[in-house]
């Protein structure tokens, strides 16, 4: 799930799994279900705790936990279907975000993180004398077969820590960035990492849990920016980053072999193996530019200077974009998976009113799809869909024909509609 965190003492959250978003605002939090580009539904809506900045769902079962203003130093784990607290627990300092999936909650303070047993909410490990970690950057995978926790290793540099939260052991360390880190993002199946420091000018990911930097991308040269969002599609193929300036960047994982077909010599051709061959004798910090991946698409916003966050989703069979932005609206944009290029915007909801979708008047003015784009839309998807299964909705049943992969169910999945599935939880201060 990713996290902003408004102004107006708000929070809001998009999932990019089950394309489920949470909004917390000063009045309480709301729940919502995007099943298609123009259906925006609300799941649930609660007024009991004022001031709510953080709000996170479990994918898309009924547990949610929140945090609000007014006790910022507790967090409270409901069944918003049934009504009913599961549990609370207190902390010693205010809580800075919260990371979960199917095995564990992990609660992220300034200066400590506790791992908790997410079947019975026990507190497994507290990470004591974290470096101090103002924001609350973290990142939990997903994946529960890798439920790695990554945070910063130091408030000076770019230095990862990443941490198994199944073993409760330390992985590694990794010297992802020379400035302090702003972003953390694992991919679907918690196998790669992908970082960015508080210049916002490169993007790098690393494989998980060995480290190694796979890939390396150049968000821009002209100005520093803060990286407020990053996340992976659900294939591990694109990267999306997103900031306080108005261009959403996304970037291709792919690594060009040369396997290809020896072409004919040309004056280019030569040329460019003349350039290639050079860069081997500049500095490092000026080769790796010069090597370095650009955007592989952008989206420009009509805004600029406001928080956002963003997620790569597949609704009705096609890549979206989806970015919400700090004054209450979710975009919804069509990413060509082919080609590229500037994303085209397709809808736009309001998150504030009762979720009824806003027409986009520049739709009629808009220039149709190039063909290759529906060439690609007609091709089988990449994606092997052999290792999903049917999803599961609040009431643990199909939902709408919705797939989850099978990494998302733990064994004995979480059933939430089960009475006797979180036993009685004694509340203590960890």
């Amino acid at each position: 799930l990713l996290y902003l965190e408004l102004s107006r003492a708000s929070a809001w959250f998009l999932s990019c799994l089950c394309s489920s978003l949470a909004i917390g605002t000063t009045t309480g939090y709301r729940l919502f279900s995007l099943s298609s580009v123009e259906q925006l539904d609300q799941v649930h809506e609660s007024n009991e705790i004022p001031d709510v900045y953080i709000v996170e769902r479990l994918f898309s079962s009924s547990l949610v936990v929140v945090v609000s203003h007014a006790k910022p130093q507790q967090m409270n784990v409901y069944h918003f279907k049934k009504g009913t607290e599961i549990c609370n627990y207190s902390y010693s300092s205010k809580i800075l975000s919260i990371r979960l999936n199917r095995q564990r909650l992990v609660v992220c303070l300034e200066e400590s993180i506790y791992i908790h047993n997410i079947k019975d909410m026990k507190l497994l490990k507290t990470i004591m004398d974290t470096p101090p970690n103002t924001t609350g950057l973290c990142a939990l995978s997903i994946n529960h077969a890798n439920s790695y926790l990554a945070y910063p290793g130091s408030a000076t540099s770019g230095e990862i820590a990443l941490y198994d939260g199944n073993t409760l052991k330390t992985a590694c360390t990794i010297p992802a960035h020379d400035g302090p880190l702003a972003a953390l993002a694992f991919n679907s199946t918690g196998s790669k990492l992908a970082s960015a420091s508080e210049k916002g000018t490169v993007i790098r990911v690393f494989s998980i849990p060995g480290g190694q930097k796979l890939y390396e991308f150049r968000r821009g040269m002209k100005r520093y920016v803060n990286i407020s969002s990053l996340v992976f599609s659900m294939d591990s193929q694109f990267l999306c980053a997103s900031s306080n300036t108005e261009t959403v960047h996304i970037f291709k994982l792919e690594h060009l072999t040369d396997s290809r077909p020896e072409e004919p010599p040309t004056w280019s051709g030569y040329m460019g193996k003349m350039f290639q061959a050079a860069t081997n004798y500049l500095p490092a910090q000026v080769s790796g530019m010069m090597n370095q991946d650009r955007a592989f698409a952008t989206v420009r916003l009509n805004i600029s200077g406001q928080r956002n966050i963003c997620a790569l989703s597949t609704i009705q069979k096609l890549p979206r974009l989806l970015v919400t932005t700090s004054d209450g609206h979710l975009y919804i944009y069509n990413l060509d998976p082919q080609d590229g290029g500037e994303c085209v915007l397709i809808k736009k909801h309001s998150l504030l009113g009762s979720g009824k979708m806003e027409e986009n008047t520049e739709n009629d003015l808009r220039p149709p799809l190039p063909q290759s784009y529906a060439a690609t839309v007609a091709r089988q998807s990449t994606v092997p869909s052999t290792s999903t299964m049917p999803g599961y909705s609040e009431d643990g049943g199909a939902l709408r024909g919705e797939v989850i992969p099978e990494h998302e169910f733990a064994t004995g999945p979480v059933c939430l509609d089960d009475e006797n599935e979180f036993p009685p939880v004694s509340i203590r201060d960890p």
